[in-house]
């Protein structure tokens, strides 16, 4: 089959680089622009009697809120810690006090205060940070930055894994290889150096390599089914719904539908939320995001596995064929 003519290409380019550009500018801008809560679990503690005000104010914000009740104001903390809501108004006999987590997301925790001081009718409302970011990270700036070099050198690995040739058990073991060192470097960078992770060292090195191997085994399945294709259909998967979609920055209910959602079954926004979980909440609410890891990582490796049976198998049957076709020539 002849190749494209040298103006079909040049028209191909012309067309696809402004395409992309507004897939980038729409996969970015969009969620940024429509930054707002949307069903944001916060809790109310108090006798239903004394929260009721309370209650009524916060609903007035229809579709804003999901509101958890709560007796008291030690079971909204437990709950605060056990990453079931961002934040929590307790009514106590000192007045109202509003539990919040910047750990979990600064930008919740800014806009909570915003949102109860506005509804507090002049009434003081103290303000305690339940699980706070830690001292070297204290505005979260370290930790949604991971998520961009994570996607990337997860890219990366798939690429140069499917460019060097490997296939089937050899790249399945140098994309393991590869994520591994990847969460032991990153670890070390974020925990020893930098200082904003808190958590267990080994969790953390276990969970970045993990959200790399995830990555990576996405984009080399992908190239092993599709061939060189792959690499850019998984990339831009990545790169284009992933990382915007994944709520580093603010947190999956203040990005507009269907974005937090899709960014949560997603590498990226299932390996933020997962690290802040080890890092800063001794392991709460892990089990989703860990599974949706492992599945996109077993997934993957187990298309390269097939990918590499695949070409194995046809490259076996090419030289069968031509001896059936010298046989008849024969």
């Amino acid at each position: 089959m002849p190749s494209a003519s040298p103006g079909r290409r040049l028209m191909a380019v012309v067309v696809l680089v402004p395409v992309l550009a507004a897939l980038a500018l729409w996969a970015f801008a969009w969620p940024a622009a429509r930054t707002a809560p949307r069903d944001l679990p916060l809790g109310v503690a108090g006798p239903a009697a004394a929260t009721a005000q309370v209650e009524k104010r916060l609903e007035q914000r229809e579709g804003a809120f999901e509101i958890h009740r709560y007796a008291d104001e030690a079971a909204a903390r437990e709950a605060v810690e056990a990453r079931t809501v961002y934040g929590a108004v307790a009514v106590t006999p000192r007045g109202p006090v509003l539990l919040t987590a910047s750990a979990a997301s600064p930008a919740v925790a800014q806009l909570l205060q915003q949102a109860v001081a506005g509804q507090a009718d002049g009434t003081r409302v103290g303000t305690v940070d339940v699980v706070p970011l830690p001292e070297g990270d204290p505005r979260g700036a370290g930790l949604n930055a991971a998520a961009l070099p994570l996607a990337l050198a997860g890219i990366a690995a798939g690429a140069v894994v499917t460019v060097a040739g490997l296939r089937g058990v050899r790249a399945a073991a140098a994309l393991t290889g590869a994520s591994v060192l990847v969460g032991a470097v990153a670890a070390g960078i974020a925990h020893n150096w930098l200082g904003i992770l808190t958590g267990g060292w080994w969790a953390e090195a276990g969970v970045l390599g993990l959200t790399t191997l995830a990555v990576a085994g996405a984009v080399a399945g992908l190239a092993a089914l599709l061939g060189r294709a792959g690499l850019g259909i998984g990339g831009a998967l990545v790169m284009l719904l992933g990382n915007p979609f994944s709520g580093a920055a603010t947190a999956p209910e203040l990005l507009p539908e269907p974005a937090g959602a899709i960014g949560q079954w997603l590498p990226p926004g299932a390996g933020v939320t997962l690290l802040r979980s080890v890092a800063y909440f001794d392991g709460a609410a892990a089990v989703g995001p860990a599974l949706t890891l492992t599945w996109w990582a077993v997934l993957g490796l187990g298309a390269v596995l097939l990918g590499g049976t695949l070409r194995t198998r046809k490259a076996g049957s090419a030289p069968a064929a031509e001896r059936q076709e010298l046989t008849a020539v024969g």
